[in-house]
């Protein structure tokens, strides 16, 4: 028996949009090991998910997002509350899993599950600690790299020589690799020339360059330029709810001062800028990829 999936997809128009998006849960459920354990240097494997209070937690107990709803976000163990961010890491995957499935061809979807999801773990995180672990900068980069080789059409290659197509694609990747991160490093180092301080952290640096192994140069340069936006708009709604309500927002940045104490939101505070970086990289990936290479053609022209 010979598997036809555009035979599947014509029969069945919901089954693998709605496998891919109940896979994404399922991935956004071990991410949220993820997100807890890698910072603490904590296996990811081993033990199996556990409550608070020490008690394992049952696999009927496990299931993604539904879980938490039955049991009104509480363990059934001891009644202590589980965070809200559990079901929304869950949730969020799944709809990037699903977009990268109805945006991209399979093949090319599922290098986009390994980029979206390293995204989604590098982002909380960078929130949480600051710190974005070299598994989703180095790691991330050096898979980018790989599979532009196994994928050509990761990077747009849609010839008729496999081989031709690999190194043009691995090519594309390269360049966005090492552009991406010399672009941020020498922003990094005039920036801290001319503030006298730090003004980025390297981690950043090796994050983008992992975005460009994956999105090309192009993808990189507006992964960097997007995410300063993304990341001015969040920091200023974020200051006029506080000016206006005269509370913290409960979605706003972390902060911290250059000796990593807690600071209040304010210019000049140290911000993680992973989060901002991993949202316009993965707007590149799911579907600005198209507007923003016209743009560049058209600007490229210009000279």
């Amino acid at each position: 028996m010979v598997f036809d999936y555009a035979q599947i997809a014509a029969d069945f128009p919901y089954f693998f949009p709605l496998t891919v998006f109940v896979f994404g849960l399922c991935v956004g459920s071990f991410l949220n090991v993820v997100i807890y354990r890698v910072p603490a240097e904590k296996s990811v494997v081993t033990p199996g998910s556990h409550c608070g209070c020490g008690q394992p937690i049952r696999w009927f107990d496990n299931i993604p997002v539904l879980s938490w709803l039955l049991l009104r976000g509480r363990g059934r163990c001891c009644g202590r509350p589980f965070s809200v961010r559990y079901p929304f890491v869950e949730l969020l995957t799944g709809v990037l899993f699903l977009v990268c499935w109805l945006h991209h061809p399979p093949a090319v979807a599922v290098c986009g599950w390994i980029f979206v999801g390293c995204l989604v773990a590098a982002t909380f995180i960078d929130l949480d600690h600051f710190i974005i672990p070299d598994v989703f900068t180095i790691g991330l980069g050096v898979i980018g790299v790989l599979l532009s080789g196994f994928v050509p059409a990761l990077h747009g290659q849609h010839g008729d020589f496999f081989l031709t197509d690999s190194l043009r694609s691995v090519t594309a990747s390269l360049q966005g690799l090492f552009v991406g991160s010399g672009l941020v490093l020498w922003i990094a180092l005039v920036a801290e020339a001319v503030l006298r301080k730090e003004a980025m952290g390297f981690g950043d640096v090796k994050f983008v360059g992992a975005i460009g192994a994956f999105c090309g140069w192009q993808g990189a340069v507006f992964a960097m330029f997007g995410g300063a936006l993304v990341g001015t708009l969040w920091f200023a709604l974020a200051l006029i709810w506080e000016k206006t309500t005269g509370r913290r927002a409960t979605v706003a940045p972390p902060s911290e001062t250059p000796e990593g104490d807690s600071a209040p939101l304010a210019f000049g505070a140290h911000v993680p800028f992973g989060p901002m970086l991993a949202i316009a990289g993965a707007l590149y990936f799911l579907g600005l990829r198209g507007p923003v290479l016209s743009w560049f053609g058209e600007f490229t022209q210009l000279f």
